[in-house]
């Protein structure tokens, strides 16, 4: 079982297609992230709503209207995103079994129960040294490591993907904005 959701991958990868080339931002909506990726829609939504809460992304004006990223690219954190779309979550659950030993028949030594459960301490370590980790990476460090990994050819698709598709939604206008989505997908929750 994964500590974290499916929501967590999702919103770490839309952030990162939100970051430009340049490390600036780049604006995009929800249902284009949706279909890019290959991703449910509705579900998407409800994710940009807790980073929007989180205030990790903006929604942006008008009929091409979308999201932004709300803070500079090195500034939003992998933690900052876990947080926001999933909560400060404990990788352990200390059940005090410690004290249950059939040998103390019914009568629990007090050595046996005295102070922090060293299984449970060691587990708070883990769960510090993993949010560290996290912490210490930028949706620009993941945009980054995509960016070398790929060949040129797909960031200037990817560019002209998210333009066609903003400049069809201009033309249109027939699409649903992203707040007019994400205030249905808060109503329904």
């Amino acid at each position: 079982m994964a500590l974290y959701s499916a929501g967590v991958e999702y919103g770490i990868h839309c952030l990162a297609f939100l970051v430009g080339n340049h490390g600036d931002t780049r604006e995009a909506s929800v249902r284009d992230l949706a279909e890019l990726q290959g991703v449910p829609l509705d579900y998407l939504a409800k994710i940009f709503t807790k980073l929007a809460k989180a205030k990790l992304v903006a929604a942006t004006e008008g009929v091409r209207g979308g999201f932004k990223l709300a803070r500079p690219a090195d500034e939003i954190t992998l933690l900052d995103i876990v947080n926001a779309i999933d909560g400060r979550k404990a990788i352990f659950e200390c059940r005090e079994i410690r004290g249950r030993c059939a040998l103390f028949e019914g009568l629990t030594p007090e050595w046996a129960v005295e102070g922090r459960c060293s299984i449970h301490a060691a587990m708070l370590t883990a769960q510090k040294r993993m949010e560290e980790a996290l912490d210490q990476q930028t949706i620009l460090d993941i945009a980054r490591k995509v960016g070398r990994k790929a060949p040129a050819e797909f960031g200037e698709k990817l560019e002209s993907w998210m333009n066609d598709r903003r400049d069809r939604k201009g033309a249109s206008g027939a699409q649903t904005s992203d707040d007019q989505l994400i205030q249905v997908t808060e109503i329904s929750n």
